[in-house]
């Protein structure tokens, strides 16, 4: 019996420490783009895309699906990821409200010329970033 009330106890205990946990207010983490304070392509892509995407862009399966970004065509077209980045599509957060156009293009122009992409024409530019918002 001594047991079922310390368990009891501690579970009462960490489901109030929980709770403490689930106020804090996240849901403005991502509308401030000066938030984020990276400005390269890579670092970007370190910080915010290499979590799912990996960092050498070969795309992960298990809760989730990501895609490889290696040898990527649909790459090809430049308002493609930038849509996808800035919009989200499925599991693929929107990230317009954490990266401002300046990186938005820089990440873009980052993934379409590396991991055996080679799409360096057409790149990306804020004011084409800044158009599809």
């Amino acid at each position: 019996m001594k047991i079922l009330i310390t368990s009891i106890a501690a579970l009462a205990l960490s489901m109030s420490a929980l709770a403490q946990e689930s106020s804090i207010d996240t849901s403005t983490w991502f509308d401030d783009p000066s938030t984020l304070t990276q400005t390269d392509g890579a670092s970007i892509y370190a910080g915010v895309c290499a979590g799912c995407h990996m960092p050498n862009g070969q795309g992960a399966q298990g809760a989730g699906d990501y895609p490889a970004l290696t040898n990527n065509s649909s790459l090809m077209a430049t308002a493609y990821p930038i849509s996808l980045i800035v919009h989200g599509h499925k599991a693929m957060p929107a990230l317009g409200g954490l990266l401002d156009d300046k990186q938005v293009a820089s990440v873009v122009n980052f993934i379409r010329t590396n991991f055996g992409n080679d799409y360096a024409d057409n790149p990306a530019s804020a004011e084409l970033v800044n158009s599809m918002r």
